[in-house]
């Protein structure tokens, strides 16, 4: 088993937490005209290729593996009593307890907090006199050890973009009493808003990965 990261917004975080996302798709790279299954085993295994019979491999792993999310983060190492003195922080809403983390140059100890449970302003400052303030770390820099999401890769495929089906725009997190009508149409505004115009026109193949949450 493998362990890859994978980053997520906000939003989908908390489909995720509510069990309301079950897949995610992913463009597959280099742009190929034909992905196609080929059942021959060879070294061992069989798999997708490109037009030309080259293997394809999928870049976030295969059934059995995991992904662990990477998310917009924070750390509260302390916190300030009425009398200014320096105190252990006691979590008031979701935190994975830490000690030493590396980060950058030095190390994080306490608790990891994360922006997709909702705004959070607080102060590290060694002397507790400095003004609270948001202080969310890039869901790109997350260290593997304040992760608090994991997920077990279920299976995967390769398929046309557009190929989406209803169902599986709802596995995608897609809410069924969406203005458009469908779950499908709301994953086409999420994928041009992600990709880009005409990006869902475009309709490349795509890795559909389907996964399970499992504990971290």
């Amino acid at each position: 088993m493998k362990e890859r990261p994978m980053l997520y917004t906000g939003a989908m975080v908390r489909k995720v937490l509510a069990d309301a996302k079950t897949q995610t798709r992913r463009v597959v790279k280099g742009a190929p005209s034909l992905v196609r299954w080929n059942p021959i085993v060879v070294a061992g295994r069989a798999g997708w290729e490109d037009e030309h019979g080259r293997p394809i491999i999928c870049p976030y792993g295969e059934p059995g593996d995991r992904l662990w999310v990477r998310e917009t983060w924070g750390v509260i190492s302390h916190s300030w009593d009425r009398h200014g003195n320096r105190v252990k922080w006691t979590p008031n809403r979701p935190a994975t307890a830490i000690s030493e983390m590396p980060f950058g140059n030095g190390y994080y100890s306490g608790h990891v907090i994360y922006a997709a449970d909702g705004p959070n302003e607080w102060s590290d400052d060694d002397d507790g006199g400095g003004e609270p303030r948001s202080l969310w770390h890039p869901s790109i820099h997350m260290p593997r050890a304040a992760c608090r999401l994991m997920l077990e890769i279920t299976d995967v495929r390769v398929e046309r973009l557009q190929d989406i089906s209803e169902a599986d725009a709802v596995a995608e997190g897609g809410p069924v009493d969406h203005p458009n009508g469908t779950a499908r149409g709301w994953f086409e505004q999420l994928w041009e808003k992600l990709y880009g115009a005409g990006s869902w026109d475009a309709n490349p193949y795509v890795w559909r990965i389907s996964f399970k949450r499992v504990e971290r």
